[in-house]
């Protein structure tokens, strides 16, 4: 929308003078309903119809050619063309509703003002614009249309966003805010954890107990072998032959046949894994398989290989601490809850103001350290949605942070103090700028919504399909 508005202050673009504002509607959310009375109609907008003349005509206008269309078919490119006629028509009976409308003059005042067709000392000059309509394969009086409806639109969405300019003293104040220094204290929680090698084999194994259930894993049974052109066709390159016979034993799977069955006559090494689920180490094959365990027997490609596979048994279990890599992984667990913990108990203390000077001192011990941040976009040491909380607390205040390495930080904001700045600069002026589009936005969302209430639009499948079928 916000292209719409400064169109005026910018060139020509092609033949495409008017710009689409795609409206909220999904085609998921489409109704059907039409009948074989309407087979004209492609789509239907509460009892304005629109027809395939009316599509046929906004493909032309879009100068996008056949073969362009015919080699996007199945990339949906029809349904997307349609979603813009839709989306134009819907602000066409917007502009009627609203009953507005845009004198011949004004059209020829837009056209004479427009740099395209000036001289250097900005006189229009008609043969600028002939050529123009020439070049685009244009008529005037097309020209003037599309010229014209672009302003009616324009008129729409002032209407609209009507009341959209946030009052300066606001601005100002919100401008200050995020753009004060904020002098804070904080350390790295890091030091307060308590350290994974430290839990005890009794506590993991109470974690355990605990969360049993949810810590219980789907491990597989299962054998498989290689292969490859090597053990396959006796030689080292991916020919046809090899291709023929992964064909054959994919037919015999589809046959029934049994895992011995089809490796009966082939010289390959068979490979059986007992109690298997995919932990931290990586192992290729292995977790390749156990991604497909759904299907009990199959052929895989994997990487320069293939993986004949077959499936023995399918079971749940919990954890095994006397696997070290099971009982890493539960260290790990354990060591993360720890943390958590810690974290959730401090943030309850500030929310409940029992958290004062004395348990930050304590807690900070020797580790603490002190730092400014210039403005709300100050990210270096703290992430941009921590900054955020920072920029939103008052003097004293407790909080927890974290940087962009996801590591935690306890702070106390110490001061704050708004910094001098000028109303011409170019940071205040770009922020102005900002608060007025985002209360623009905010209202043409719910404008957005309320276009999805207000117009029911239906399409017709069949002409779809008809009309993907002339361009095959």
């Amino acid at each position: 929308m916000e292209a719409l508005k400064n169109f005026g202050g910018k060139k020509l673009g092609g033949v495409i003078l008017i710009v689409v504002i795609v409206i909220a509607f999904g085609f998921g959310g489409f109704g059907g309903g039409f009948s074989t009375n309407n087979q004209n109609n492609i789509a239907k907008i509460n009892r304005t119809n629109v027809t395939t003349q009316d599509f046929m005509n906004y493909l032309n206008q879009s100068n996008i050619s056949q073969q362009a269309i015919r080699e996007n078919l199945d990339k949906n490119i029809i349904e997307e063309l349609l979603s813009g006629l839709i989306s134009t028509t819907l602000i066409d009976l917007e502009v009627k509703d609203f009953d507005l409308s845009i004198t011949e003059l004004t059209v020829l005042k837009k056209i004479k003002e427009n740099k395209n067709f000036q001289d250097e000392n900005g006189v229009f000059q008609r043969t600028k614009y002939e050529k123009f309509l020439l070049s685009n394969n244009m008529s005037a009086p097309m020209f003037e249309i599309q010229l014209k409806n672009r302003e009616l639109q324009k008129h729409l969405f002032d209407l609209i966003g009507a009341g959209t300019i946030t009052p300066n003293f606001l601005i100002k104040k919100k401008f200050e805010e995020q753009n004060k220094t904020l002098d804070i204290e904080y350390f790295a929680m890091s030091n307060q954890y308590k350290a994974k090698n430290s839990y005890t084999n009794e506590k993991l194994e109470e974690f355990v107990k605990e969360n049993k259930n949810q810590l219980k894993r789907e491990y597989i049974d299962f054998k498989y072998a290689t292969l490859n052109p090597k053990n396959l066709i006796g030689l080292e390159e991916f020919n046809q032959d090899f291709f023929d016979e992964i064909d054959k034993i994919e037919n015999k799977i589809s046959q029934g046949d049994t895992f011995e069955a089809i490796l009966e006559n082939l010289n390959v090494d068979i490979t059986e894994i007992n109690k298997f689920a995919p932990t931290s180490t990586k192992k290729n094959n292995e977790d390749r398989i156990y991604s497909k365990r759904l299907t009990k027997l199959d052929i895989i490609e994997n990487g320069d290989n293939f993986l004949l596979f077959s499936i023995i048994d399918k079971y749940d279990l919990g954890p095994d601490l006397n696997d070290k890599t099971t009982q890493d992984e539960i260290a790990e667990l354990v060591y993360q809850k720890g943390k958590f913990d810690l974290n959730k108990s401090v943030l309850e203390e500030i929310q409940k103001k029992e958290f004062d000077n004395n348990k930050f001192a304590e807690m900070a011990a020797n580790n603490l350290k002190n730092i400014s941040l210039n403005s709300i976009n100050d990210h270096d040491t703290f992430e941009a949605n921590s900054v955020k909380i920072l920029y939103s607390l008052p003097i004293n205040s407790f909080t927890l942070v974290g940087d962009k390495d996801n590591e935690i930080y306890l702070v106390k904001i110490i001061n704050s103090k708004n910094n001098p700045y000028s109303k011409n600069d170019e940071n205040y002026l770009k922020f102005v700028q900002a608060q007025n589009t985002d209360n623009r936005k905010s209202i043409l969302g719910s404008y957005d919504q309320l276009l999805n209430n207000k117009y029911k639009v239906q399409l017709n499948q069949k002409t779809i399909d008809r009309v993907k079928n002339y361009f095959k």
